[in-house]
């Protein structure tokens, strides 16, 4: 399991391909230039792929809790050269409650806990009650990037909203996919007052790791891990 490798797009973080993003010192894909995200930087540790996908299949399908311990570590390493500022507050995204009642509990959190257990003393709190999804969604699998947006609307609110105005926010997930979710969840954060929006995922589904003929939920549910996907 090793980081991703560069260049990536400073916003979003995904990997970048061909010679034209050489030589520029921020970098940005062409699907954040035209239409940027609500999010302020996205960064993952690794590929969504081999070993890095299979370690998050046993905590999310397999329930092993253990491994969100290796993976609050990776968040840390993807973490590293990102500057929070002070009082940030770290929101898992949320779980439909079926979803949570039926797994036991939210991946995301659990990664979340774990990061923060691996940090030094920089003043992140932890807030699993503020973000909460309204409903449940279908699987974002097979959708387009306008068909998820579709998918995801109205599916997150933010109770208390005075509590986090003003305030910066981490949102930790597991997988990042198109950016959807993650584009959603801070759409609706920056709307209830929040000053900024940071995402932080173990892994990104790189194009290539998309563009391979069955996708890793296909094959989740083949195994019998099968389950909606939250990515972000």
């Amino acid at each position: 399991m090793v980081p991703i490798g560069g260049p990536l797009c400073a916003t979003c973080g995904e990997k970048l391909s061909g010679l034209r993003f050489a030589g520029e010192p921020v970098p940005v894909c062409d699907v954040c230039r035209r239409v940027p995200p609500r999010f302020h930087k996205a960064v993952a540790y690794g590929a969504y792929d081999g070993p890095l996908r299979d370690l998050v299949h046993i905590l999310k399908y397999q329930r092993v809790k253990p491994a969100a311990s290796r993976l609050g570590r990776f968040l840390r390493q993807a973490m590293a050269g990102v500057d929070l500022p002070d009082n940030t507050l770290l929101m898992p995204v949320p779980l439909w409650k079926g979803k949570r009642r039926e797994r036991g509990f939210n991946q995301a959190e659990e990664i979340g806990r774990a990061f923060l257990r691996f940090q030094d003393g920089k003043g992140i709190q932890l807030s699993t009650a503020l973000l909460v999804r309204n409903r449940e969604t279908a699987s974002q699998t097979g959708l387009t990037r306008h068909q998820r947006r579709a998918n995801l609307r109205g599916a997150f609110s933010v109770v208390q909203p005075e509590r986090l105005k003003g305030r910066d926010i981490l949102l930790v997930d597991d997988v990042m996919t198109t950016g959807a979710t993650a584009g959603e969840c801070a759409r609706v954060l920056l709307r209830a007052g929040a000053k900024q929006v940071w995402v932080a995922t173990v892994a990104r589904a790189t194009r290539e790791t998309a563009s391979l003929p069955a996708t890793a939920e296909a094959r989740a549910a083949a195994s019998g891990w099968g389950g909606a996907s939250g990515h972000a």
